[in-house]
């Protein structure tokens, strides 16, 4: 566990904690909404998991708070921080959440672009080398890292059939500063989770606009 998920997870135990329940389950309730029942026996329950604190913690405001539990964490008596972690705590306010293209690996060096922002990006010395496939896009955040990133634990990646759908959806929002792509991520995030419960659908059925799927 590096250092920034070493802080990650101290603000978490802290904003997932007993004086947060009921906070954490309406959380829980927004992120899964229309997206099927969390089986915790599932083979991707740690990762909609990951999915989901990714969210909870970079994105979502607490109720109350009008900040999210990063930006909230100071305001916060029981939660102290050294100088290190103060340092740390700046850097992971500077995180990168975008949809990705994979361009390539070499060696440990992770090739990417960031779709919303039209910029190729290597992740230097990535842990993270398994999953990636060409024509797959994927959604993650990336934490500055020196002259690198490093990727959070919550991926969401889709499938080659939904890449014409996701690529029109970050055409529309880089022409459009008045749309949020955090809410574009979430739904696209949604979408995957319904492909996993209807494996005989065409992607291209629930990645969609129509809505006929609630989503």
């Amino acid at each position: 566990m590096n250092e920034y998920e070493k802080l990650i997870e101290k603000i978490l135990n802290h904003f997932a904690g007993d004086n947060f329940k009921a906070e954490l389950a309406r959380a829980k309730k927004e992120f899964f909404e229309n997206s099927g029942t969390l089986d915790e026996h599932s083979e991707y329950y740690e990762l909609r998991m990951s999915q989901f604190y990714d969210w909870y913690f970079f994105t979502r405001e607490l109720s109350g708070y009008g900040q999210t539990p990063l930006e909230a964490c100071l305001l916060e008596r029981e939660l102290r921080f050294s100088d290190e972690e103060m340092k740390t705590l700046e850097i992971l306010k500077q995180a990168r959440h975008s949809v990705f293209e994979f361009i390539k690996i070499k060696g440990a060096d992770v090739y990417i672009k960031d779709l919303l922002a039209n910029k190729k990006i290597v992740v230097k010395s990535s842990p993270w080398i398994f999953g990636f496939a060409e024509e797959e896009l994927f959604e993650a955040r990336l934490i500055p890292h020196g002259d690198t990133f490093i990727f959070t634990r919550g991926f969401c990646f889709h499938p080659e059939l939904a890449k014409k759908f996701i690529l029109d959806e970050v055409k529309r929002h880089r022409k459009d500063p008045d749309l949020d792509p955090d809410v574009m991520m979430l739904r696209l995030i949604k979408m995957r989770f319904k492909y996993e419960q209807y494996k005989h659908v065409n992607p291209e059925m629930i990645y969609t606009n129509d809505g006929k799927l609630g989503l």
